[in-house]
């Protein structure tokens, strides 16, 4: 008997998605036999895909928590935000400032189908599903605009979805165009997949695999991500860090040592105040 989960209305479970693989890299549940079978092909090359995953959660709670708290950020909005799971940007958010409201974004209808219910009677809370390369469609779209008040500071957070975007529909002009819609002492929060300093088959195959699904992926140079910071105030990753980006487990970490794994040196993330 197969325990896949419901198909829901504008879902190909036969192709693989980013979000579903996602959900199965950090062990949960709401994802197909395609996803499965793609993930362990790259699980074969990468076997720290689960600490890659973790990783980049890891410091998007972080990052969240710190805006909350160290900087008075009181609304946010989570574009790419997959589908939910423990520890989500308004769980994570509600232990120290209960009145945080948070907007979820992705352009995955199983994401918008599952969210639904699982925040349903929440007035905070609100999810819709949108392209990230569309900044007017999502910043003007009603569920936003009732939450978010953009006369005041936003914590924007892109994390992990940025390297689904091609060099050819310049990511970086779409974060500017976020960025540029946003209240001064706004915060912009991203991570992104690099290829730098990666075994060149396990890159490949990993291009491969997205290939095959609704989404290819695009990972980037240290260089080039840090070209999303462009004009911003770096946020330090710790006591000590310079004005760049750095890998997910050492952004907020108590112990550096520690915090250096393999799955995380896959992922470059920064925070940065808006002027």
């Amino acid at each position: 008997m197969s325990t896949d989960p419901p198909v829901p209305p504008g879902v190909d479970p036969s192709v693989p998605s980013p979000a579903r693989l996602y959900d199965y890299y950090l062990g949960g549940t709401t994802n197909y036999e395609s996803d499965r079978m793609v993930a362990e092909r790259l699980r074969e090359l990468i076997p720290e895909l689960p600490d890659i995953a973790w990783a980049n959660r890891g410091f998007h709670q972080r990052a969240a928590r710190l805006l909350a708290t160290k900087h008075g950020i009181r609304q946010f909005i989570d574009i790419g935000a997959g589908l939910p799971t423990q520890g989500n940007t308004h769980e994570v958010l509600a232990a120290r400032v209960p009145d945080a409201r948070v907007v979820y974004v992705d352009n995955d209808p199983m994401v918008l189908a599952y969210a639904k219910g699982f925040l349903a009677d929440n007035a905070t809370v609100s999810v819709i599903q949108g392209d990230l390369r569309d900044p007017e469609g999502i910043l003007e779209h009603p569920n936003v605009t009732a939450l978010v008040s953009f006369g005041e500071p936003v914590g924007l957070l892109m994390t992990a979805v940025l390297n689904f975007i091609s060099d050819e529909d310049d990511p970086w002009h779409i974060v500017n165009r976020y960025v540029d819609a946003l209240a001064p002492g706004s915060y912009l929060v991203i991570s992104h997949v690099t290829p730098d300093n990666k075994p060149p088959l396990a890159v490949a195959v990993c291009r491969d695999v997205y290939a095959r699904s609704s989404q290819p992926i695009y990972p980037r140079s240290k260089a080039d991500i840090e070209r999303f910071f462009d004009g911003l105030e770096m946020v330090p990753a710790y006591p000590g860090a310079g004005s760049e980006v750095v890998h997910t487990g050492m952004w907020g970490a108590e112990s550096l040592s520690l915090a250096d794994s393999d799955g995380s040196r896959w992922i470059y993330c920064g925070v940065a105040k808006c002027p």
